[in-house]
């Protein structure tokens, strides 16, 4: 094993890519194919300064390094710039050489792309290497690439006068924002060319000297690749933080103006630590936080609501995924977009990272991610488990052994990880927050169309609407008098209610429905399990149809399967028939498509605005009531029915205004002219 240790110190004359005569140059090392490093980017030069620092473990000295340089461009592929190869067996051992490496386009060898310097040092390794592999992971530099130095807060506000896409002069436009590996997608606008989103995204920066936000502008369209509407850039280092700047930027290659408020702030309390650095175990620093989050300094940075730390101790039986019988497993933990690792402990099934993250909350209803990875230096890591526990369901305190979940948290997975968190925070600020917009997720992949999301979505849709109708079941069975006590009580409740209702009431009810649940729940009968269990029965089912699929893939065919979701189909296509047609023909019944049942709907609106005037509202829903109750007594043979249901289904929807209309006859067919031609 050797230790390369590689200094990018600059570029160059490096190749033009760019409409102004520049580049955005970044740079990529690569060892056997994979890629093992990408250098920061510089904007809008041409002979850049990195002076960036990488150690990399090397087994073999025969895979070159192959070093590749690109100008980076947001939402666009970007433009290769050159590349070159350092050939490690010709690099003396134990010393420090600089290098020049003059980059070049297979494709036109004779171009002059400038060139890059760096400073290489290859320093033979002994003994147990993969301990000198863990501890470069654990050096102040793994450690210091993770941690963020604040957070940049953009407010995307509006957009003015933006060039028209479609073939309607309008556009549907939204925008992406980039800075670094950070994504963000804003919703679309329809039909503007001054869209108005009013959304909030925040970023970390981790240079202390700033950074660039790259910003573009696209219009949305159905069925073919969306249409590039503009781009422009924030550069952060020229903004003064613990301030809100207000941005007016002109949009380059396009039309119009973009407006964002952009706000700098220090980041509080991030880290990571060795579990003998604690500071929640610190009697100062304990009473210090407490302090900052007591009710007291309920009003003070209202975004700051609390503080989270998390122990991650070790984990017991994982999952081998090597062909050894063993894993590389490290630990990644999230909360809402802060996302911070563990080392790597190598050929370990029973790993021990003793580690302690602390994380700022700015939404306690936020859910911290725990998940375990084996590291594959030839691919990207292999998941191994991961559990999700929202903030609110912590004991502060308690070390407790958490069952890894599969990456769908679906079901069980192999092993077990030991946690211990805590958290502190203000119940106002809390609060407060809960009542504004929760905060987005970074772009992450487009969904991809499943069979088996689909079967479980429409099912647990089902479910909700099966609720529905059995509560409208039970209530229309009052009606009936199944059972005479039920109905007896049901309508002198009715009665009670309505004669002495107040607009309080309803808060009321709903309020004593959050009590007896409570009530419930301290009393052990907690009627909660049964939804869980219904819905991880459902779960499980799906993943047993999974991996039915998978096994069974040879043998079915694509016809079967297209077979196994034709119900749902139906039923969705059904479904979204009747609500688009119920919308249509309320439409219809006001646009006099009907004239006869525009009529009697004015009569009926007459009738009814008469009678609500003259006559108080609480009297006619009591007459609806005791007409409802007693119906069923008066004629038991009578058939239960809707007035306003009925009354709409005679109203044509849009597509059967289509269907029953009439096409225009040819003159030759005319009825007249043929009785001219057969006088007899």
């Amino acid at each position: 094993m050797y230790q390369l240790d590689i200094v990018l110190k600059k570029g160059n004359n490096l190749a033009i890519r760019d409409r102004g005569g520049t580049s955005d140059p970044y740079v990529k090392f690569k060892i056997a194919g994979k890629e093992i490093f990408r250098s920061k980017t510089i904007h809008k030069n041409l002979n850049p300064v990195w002076d960036e620092k990488v150690s990399l473990l090397v087994e073999s000295l025969r895979e070159p390094l192959y070093v590749k340089v690109f100008d980076y461009d947001f939402g666009l592929q970007d433009d290769f710039m050159g590349s070159a190869y350092l050939h490690l067996e010709s690099l003396e051992h134990q010393r420090t050489l600089d290098v020049t490496l003059d980059l070049k386009d297979p494709h036109y060898p004779n171009h002059d792309l400038g060139s890059l310097e760096l400073a290489v040092t290859l320093i033979p390794k002994e003994g147990d290497f993969r301990e000198a592999y863990q501890s470069l992971r654990l050096s102040d530099v793994h450690r210091k690439a993770q941690l963020w130095r604040g957070i940049v807060s953009i407010r995307l506000i509006e957009a003015r006068h933006l060039q028209p896409m479609d073939a309607n002069g309008l556009s549907d436009p939204y925008v992406k924002f980039r800075m670094g590996d950070q994504k963000y997608r804003s919703k679309t606008i329809p039909k503007t060319l001054n869209p108005q989103w009013r959304e909030q995204f925040d970023f970390h920066l981790y240079d202390e000297q700033g950074g660039f936000i790259d910003i573009t502008i696209w219009d949305k369209d159905v069925g073919k690749k969306d249409d590039f509407m503009g781009r422009c850039q924030v550069d952060l280092s020229v903004l003064s933080k613990e301030c809100t700047h207000r941005l007016d930027l002109p949009l380059e290659e396009g039309e119009g103006t973009l407006v964002l408020l952009v706000t700098l702030t220090a980041s509080a309390a991030v880290s990571i630590a060795d579990l003998s650095v604690n500071i929640l175990d610190d009697p100062h620093e304990r009473k210090e936080i407490l302090h900052r989050y007591s009710l007291l300094r309920s009003f003070h940075n209202i975004k700051d609501v609390g503080l989270v730390q998390v122990k991650v101790i070790r984990a017991e039986g994982l999952m081998a995924a090597d062909v050894t019988g063993k894993s590389d497993p490290f630990c990644v933990v999230e909360l809402s977009n802060d996302r911070l690792q563990t080392h790597t402990v190598y050929k370990n099934l029973n790993p021990e990272w003793n580690k302690v993250f602390t994380f700022n909350v700015k939404d306690i209803h936020s859910v911290l991610e725990v998940t375990v990875y084996d590291e594959d230096r030839d691919r990207s890591a292999d998941f191994l488990g991961k559990v999700a526990i929202p903030l609110l369901n912590i004991q502060n305190g308690e070390r407790k052994a958490y069952a890894l979940k599969s990456k769908e948290l679906t079901g069980p997975t192999k092993g077990v990880i030991f946690l211990e968190i805590d958290v502190i925070y203000n119940v106002v600020k809390a609060g407060m927050r809960t009542l504004i917009p929760i905060e987005q997720k970074y772009i992450e992949d487009e969904p991809r169309v499943s069979k088996q999301l689909l079967l479980q979505n429409f099912n647990r849709v089902r479910r909700c609407i099966m609720l529905l109708i059995n509560v409208g079941c039970y209530i229309n069975s009052c009606f009936e008098w199944e059972s005479p006590q039920r109905s007896i009580c049901a309508f002198l409740l009715f009665v009670l209610v309505v004669w002495n209702f107040e607009l309080y009431m309803v808060p009321l009810v709903l309020l004593m429905l959050l009590a007896w649940n409570y009530i419930l729940i301290a009393l052990g009968k907690d009627t909660r399990h049964g939804d869980v269990q219904a819905v991880e029965d459902l779960l499980e089912d799906e993943e047993e149809d999974f991996d039915r699929d998978d096994k069974d893939s040879e043998r079915k065919g694509f016809m079967n399967k297209l077979y196994a979701i034709q119900d749902v189909c139906i039923s969705v296509q059904n479904a979204l028939d009747e609500v688009a047609s119920c919308g249509e023909r309320i439409k219809n019944t006001f646009n006099w498509t009907v004239p006869f049942l525009s009529w009697l709907s004015i009569v009926a609106l007459c009738a009814a605005t008469l009678a609500v005037y003259f006559i108080p509202l609480r009297y006619i829903v009591l007459a609806w009531g005791v007409n409802k109750f007693t119906k069923k007594l008066r004629d038991p043979y009578s058939i239960d029915n809707n007035e306003l249901l009925d009354f709409l289904s005679r109203v044509p929807s849009d597509v059967q205004v289509i269907q029953y209309q009439e096409l225009k006859v040819e003159p030759s067919h005319s009825p007249n002219k043929r009785k001219k031609n057969n006088p007899g």
